[in-house]
């Protein structure tokens, strides 16, 4: 096993996935539905830090299609997340040589 060091490699990982942490809290996503009727903004831990709903849809009365538009928002931001995470997870261990990455 020359050249293989299980205890490097596993401290490489951990100092990249704490690196990669530090990024997903910088990273601010918006997502919209309706056309922009509802608005998020979601960080890169899934925190939803903002919704924006335009006033023209409240006035409607429709209950059940703002519920679905804040629903939509909220799962499209979290998609968003989701990409922007495998995006970095690719950079970062993509040389490493593992599976799936």
């Amino acid at each position: 096993m020359d050249g293989f060091n299980l205890q490097e490699m596993l401290a490489q990982a951990r100092q990249q996935a704490e690196k990669l942490q530090e990024k997903m809290q910088q990273v601010t996503i918006e997502a919209s539905s309706g056309g922009g009727s509802v608005t998020v903004k979601m960080n890169g831990q899934k925190q939803l830090l903002s919704v924006v709903i335009e006033p023209e849809v409240v006035k409607s009365g429709d209950i059940e299609m703002l519920q679905d538009l804040v629903t939509a928002a909220v799962n499209e931001a979290s998609r968003k997340v989701d990409d922007a995470l495998k995006s970095s997870l690719g950079g970062m261990f993509g040389g490493m040589g593992l599976p799936g990455m």
